[in-house]
């Protein structure tokens, strides 16, 4: 029996080591293309320092590799470089400024960004992401306004749809939730996220759930995966609720 116990462990022991490795070689492989990108994106503006998209992409990339600092930098340069061109130009810089600060947690100084953005083609984009950064503020009722802002704008934009869902989600709206889910699913049948999500609020108002649960694991394993915590908390609240209602009829 003890034979068989080590056996266990040590084959679990060189499971767990060789899912390491496969990481770390992941990791690895990811870094060196985020290198040959930066270098590849600094080439580029050292040819053309006249090519604005070049320093938002490096920024972009930048924040993909979590080095704020530098891409806030780049971002706050370039704004003095391209200060005299069209309002197109600086206000994708500042979207772009302003990603920077929400990636790096810093919502009061990303919701700042967000506002002097009035490019027709970015404002939908900066309503949503001052949604986002009041939403991770904990300011529901501010992140609602600028969604339904946003919607009132791009009325079957599956990403700002799910927004709400989101939004009306945390407020435990769940059968309003459903709704934004289901209008942004007709446009994205597909996303993974959002059938997760789906799924949670078909869970809570007992529809059947299993479906968008299987499509989210399809289409979003990372995401399915990370949520199962979420998942398992919602099915305790749902049980919890039962045996108290379950009491409650066994008093009366």
């Amino acid at each position: 029996m003890m034979e068989n116990d080590d056996k266990k462990i040590n084959d679990l022991q060189k499971k767990n080591q060789e899912n390491q490795r496969k990481y770390m070689k992941t990791r690895d492989q990811e870094e060196a293309k985020a290198k040959q990108l930066v270098h590849e994106l600094v080439v580029k503006i050292d040819k053309n320092p006249d090519d604005y998209h070049n320093y938002y992409e490096l920024a972009t990339v930048l924040v993909e590799g979590k080095d704020y600092q530098q891409a806030e930098e780049l971002l706050m340069k370039a704004l003095g470089l391209f200060s005299e061109s069209d309002q197109s130009v600086t206000d994708l810089l500042k979207y772009g400024l302003g990603n920077v600060y929400y990636a790096a947690e810093e919502y009061d100084k990303a919701i700042e960004i967000f506002q002097t953005i009035v490019d027709p083609q970015l404002k939908v984009k900066a309503y949503v992401m001052l949604a986002q950064s009041y939403m991770a503020k904990g300011d529901n009722k501010r992140a609602m306004v600028f969604a339904l802002t946003a919607q009132s704008e791009s009325r079957d934009d599956p990403e700002v749809n799910k927004l709400i869902g989101d939004n009306l989600l945390s407020l435990g709206n769940f059968q309003q939730a459903g709704e934004f889910y289901d209008l942004a699913l007709k446009v994205d049948a597909n996303n993974g996220q959002i059938n997760f999500d789906r799924g949670i609020v078909a869970l809570v108002n007992d529809e059947n759930y299993q479906e968008y649960f299987e499509k989210a694991k399809k289409f979003d394993p990372d995401y399915y995966e990370k949520g199962q915590q979420r998942l398992q908390d919602i099915e305790k609240f749902i049980q919890l609720n039962k045996n108290s209602d379950s009491k409650k009829n066994d008093q009366e």
